[in-house]
């Protein structure tokens, strides 16, 4: 099975319907496989009092709250459904995380193939409860989590009813630093829990996901943009268009070059064995009846005739008719 990619909108659409149909378009354009948005009432998410993200303060100043940020970013549920119809239109799968009871309500009239669950929501439990009790798949990512939270998550989910459950590794800092990436925990956490594995991407640039999938990532998700210098919170962090399109055509190639794990010479290079493999030859002119010795044959190219791997065979016997130089020998 082809690793599912997600393209994450997220809020890039900043609070505006004509844009979240851009990046929908953007998504098909690039081959991925999902477009991914967030769902929420920001008055059921955020505190007043709750203060920026060092990131977010880099990216839209200290002048607003992170209430006052979010609020900005907010669709309807109404513009979500909309969302949801345009890409059946497109041929492309609709996805979007909840991020409170309500949306979480609302989403699950919309038929969406499984959950996404953010690693914000790692640790609230009345969340993982109902999203557990539609029954449906979970995908969840576990930035900032430890091994034990994700068990306690894993554990809840189960007991209520979620069905398949895939865990993504991910780091929660916009961008990522290479060193704090950690892609090596994703098999870790295959192994620890049983269970498939992804990666939600936050560095800049396209090469660790890609990395991930070179060591068994099954899903893949990706913050992209209209625009890096748009105004709003996840923009510097995002891939543009271009960008995208490149992380999934590498995507698609290393799938394809993974391979199914058998060693045996492929359908492209099997015309090559003759031309780059070596034959054992007459190195100079050898007489009918004349013993073949290390002195008188020689392993050359092509490899059409007796492999050098039986050297020590041929060597001893005796020519059975003349050989000139660069002949091939026969016994």
């Amino acid at each position: 099975m082809s690793v599912f990619i997600i393209a994450e909108a997220g809020d890039n659409h900043n609070g505006r319907l004509v844009l979240a149909l851009k990046l929908v378009d953007v998504a098909v354009e690039s081959g991925a496989d999902c477009v991914k948005f967030q769902t929420f009432i920001t008055e059921e998410v955020i505190s007043k009092k709750a203060e920026k993200a060092d990131y977010q303060k880099e990216s839209t100043g200290e002048n607003e709250s992170q209430f006052e940020m979010v609020k900005k970013l907010e669709l309807s549920f109404k513009e979500f459904s909309e969302i949801n119809e345009y890409c059946k239109e497109k041929g492309i799968v609709f996805l979007s995380t909840a991020f409170d009871l309500k949306s979480i309500d609302f989403l699950n009239t919309l038929d969406m193939p499984f959950w996404k669950i953010p690693s914000g929501e790692i640790t609230n439990l009345p969340y993982l409860i109902k999203i557990a009790q539609t029954n449906k798949e979970v995908v969840l990512s576990t930035g900032m989590a430890t091994l034990d939270e994700i068990r306690e998550a894993t554990d809840v989910l189960k007991a209520n009813g979620a069905g398949k459950i895939t865990l993504l590794h991910c780091n929660t800092e916009y961008p990522t630093p290479m060193e704090d990436v950690n892609l090596k925990a994703m098999d870790s956490i295959k192994k620890l829990f049983k269970v498939d594995v992804g990666y939600s991407d936050h560095t800049l640039g396209i090469e660790v996901p890609i990395a991930a999938v070179a060591l068994g990532a099954k899903i893949i998700e990706k913050h992209f943009t209209l625009d890096r210098t748009m105004e709003g919170p996840d923009h510097q962090a995002s891939l543009e268009p271009n960008e995208l399109n490149m992380m999934v055509k590498s995507i698609r190639n290393i799938e394809k070059a993974l391979g199914n794990g058998v060693k045996i010479p492929s359908k492209s290079e099997i015309k090559n064995i003759n031309i780059a493999r070596k034959s054992i030859v007459a190195r100079r002119k050898i007489f009918k009846g004349e013993v073949f010795t290390e002195e008188n044959l020689a392993a050359k190219r092509p490899g059409n005739g007796i492999s050098p791997m039986k050297w020590f065979e041929v060597l001893g016997q005796k020519a059975k008719r003349d050989f000139d130089e660069d002949d091939l020998v026969e016994i």
